[in-house]
C-alpha cells in the first residue's frame, strides 16, 4: 500500500468512528476512493493538495453522486461535476463525501436539515453553525484537512468559528459557482475550510479562475497591504448578546493584533448593519427566485424565510439597491481609516435547544458581523481565537475590501502565529 492509500483507510475508519453526527449526507463508496488514491499515486505531484482527501458541501455539484442541498425530495444526480470541485481533483485530492447543510444554504446554525443537525465538534449540546455545518465539522473532527462550503451571509465562517478552524470567504467571483445550488446567485461564493491560513491559500491557488460557465465570474489586480504594519478597525459599538466570554476573547484579540503591529480605529458600524439587513429584507426575493418551484419540500422554517419575498415589490428592490450602493460608499470610508475590519465572527453561540426555541431570531443574530460581506463586496477569512471557558471556540474575523484575499490570508497567518 502507498501512503495515499493509507490515508485514504485512515479516513474511512474516522468516518466509521463519527457515524452517530449525521456530517455526511453521501460517502463515496471505500473501494472508489481506494481505487481513486490508487491512481493518484501514480500521478505527478501537481499540488501541495495531491494526494489530501476532501468534502464538499451537499449544494456543490459531483458527477455521479446526489445533489439534495439538505432536501431529499429535491434531490438530482448531475453529468457535470462543479468547477472549483473539478479543479480539486484535478489538482490530484481525493473527494471522500458529501456533507450535511442547512437545508438549501439557508440558515447560519446547522440545525436546519432534514437529515438531523450537525454537532457541534467540542461540545454537542451547542450548534455547530451553518449553513455549510457538515464541511466544517468533517475538518474539525480530523476526518479531512480542509473542505469546501459555500458562503452568502456568514455560512463558509460562522461553523469555522464555531468549531475552531480557519473559514475563508475569497471575494465574490474569484472561485466559480458554476455546479452549485444557488443561494442568492449573484452574490454566492465557494468558501473554504482548513485547520491554518497557509492551507487555505493552497486550497484558493488551485480553485481561482475566470470561468465561462459563471456569469459572475471576475478576476482583479491583488491588493496589498503589509502584514507587520497595519491599521485595523474595530466597531464604536459591540454586540454579544451578553455573552462575557465572547466579549473577553474578543479584547484580548484586539491586544493580540496591536503586538502584532497593527493600530486600531474606530469606526461606525451602522452602514454595514444595514447592508447586513437587505439580504434578509429585498434580497430574500433573488432566493426565492430560484427556490420558490420547491416550496413544498421544504423545512417549514426554511419556507417561511422564502416565503418571506412575497411582500417585496419590484419598487422596494430598487430603492433597496440604490441604498445599498449609497452604503458601498459609506463602507469605503471605513477603509480609508483602516487596512481590514477586525469583529468577532458570531456575536455568541446558542445550544441546540435555545435555537429550537427561537429559530429564525436567534439565526438572525448569529449574522450580525458578517451578513454585509458579499453585498458590499468585500473578502473575509475567520479565525480561531481562543476558548470560552467552558471549552467553546471563539473565531474573529477580519473583513477587507475585494482582491485582498492573499493579504488577508498572510495577516491571518501571523495572527495564528
Amino acid at each position: 500500500m502507498g501512503q495515499v492509500t493509507d490515508a485514504i483507510e485512515e479516513v474511512y475508519r474516522r468516518i466509521e468512528a463519527n457515524a452517530s453526527n449525521p456530517v455526511f449526507l453521501h460517502v463515496v463508496p471505500k473501494a472508489k476512493a481506494l481505487e481513486r488514491a490508487a491512481a493518484v499515486e501514480k500521478m505527478p505531484k501537481v499540488s501541495p493538495l495531491w494526494g489530501k482527501p476532501f468534502v464538499v458541501k451537499d449544494n456543490m455539484d459531483v458527477e455521479g453522486l446526489p445533489t439534495t442541498a439538505g432536501c431529499p425530495a429535491f434531490a438530482y444526480t448531475p453529468k457535470k461535476t462543479a468547477t472549483a470541485v473539478q479543479k480539486l481533483l484535478d489538482a490530484g485530492a481525493i473527494l471522500v463525501g458529501k456533507t450535511n447543510l442547512d437545508q438549501f444554504a439557508t440558515g447560519l446554525s446547522g440545525t436546519r436539515s432534514a437529515s438531523g443537525a450537525v454537532k457541534n465538534a467540542f461540545d454537542a449540546k451547542y450548534i455547530s453553525g451553518g449553513s455549510s455545518s457538515g464541511s466544517a465539522v468533517a475538518v474539525a473532527l480530523g476526518i479531512v484537512g480542509f473542505s469546501l462550503g459555500t458562503d452568502t451571509a456568514g455560512s463558509g465562517r460562522v461553523p469555522a468559528a464555531f468549531n475552531g478552524l480557519v473559514g475563508f470567504k475569497p471575494t465574490r467571483g474569484l472561485v466559480s459557482t458554476a455546479g452549485v445550488v444557488p443561494a442568492v446567485r449573484s452574490i454566492d461564493c465557494v468558501s473554504i475550510f482548513a485547520l491554518s491560513c497557509p492551507e487555505a491559500q493552497q486550497v484558493l491557488d488551485a480553485i481561482v479562475g475566470v470561468d465561462g460557465e459563471d456569469p459572475y465570474s471576475r478576476t482583479g489586480t491583488p491588493v496589498q497591504f503589509s502584514p507587520q504594519q497595519f491599521k485595523f478597525a474595530v466597531p464604536s459599538h459591540l454586540e454579544f448578546h451578553g455573552d462575557s466570554g465572547y466579549a473577553k476573547l474578543f479584547a484580548q484579540a484586539i491586544l493580540k493584533l496591536r503586538q502584532l503591529g497593527g493600530t486600531p480605529v474606530e469606526i461606525d458600524f451602522a452602514p454595514f448593519l444595514e447592508a447586513g439587513a437587505l439580504l434578509y429584507g429585498p434580497w430574500v426575493a433573488e432566493r426565492a427566485a430560484h427556490l420558490e418551484p420547491h416550496l413544498e419540500k421544504m423545512l417549514p422554517v426554511i419556507r417561511e424565510v422564502i416565503e418571506g419575498a412575497k411582500k417585496y415589490s419590484a419598487l422596494d428592490f430598487f430603492k433597496a439597491r440604490n441604498r445599498l450602493d449609497e452604503l458601498k460608499q459609506k463602507s469605503r470610508e471605513a477603509f480609508r481609516q483602516a487596512d481590514v475590519i477586525l469583529v468577532p465572527t458570531a456575536p455568541t453561540i446558542y445550544t441546540v435547544a435555545q435555537l429550537e426555541k427561537k429559530p429564525v431570531e436567534l439565526n438572525n443574530h448569529l449574522g450580525h458581523y458578517t451578513s454585509f460581506t458579499n453585498l458590499l463586496d468585500l473578502a473575509a477569512v475567520s479565525l480561531p481565537a481562543g476558548m470560552r471557558q467552558d471549552g467553546v471556540p471563539f473565531g474573529i474575523s477580519l473583513i477587507a475590501p475585494a482582491f485582498t484575499d492573499k493579504a488577508l490570508l498572510a495577516l491571518g497567518q501571523r495572527f495564528q502565529g
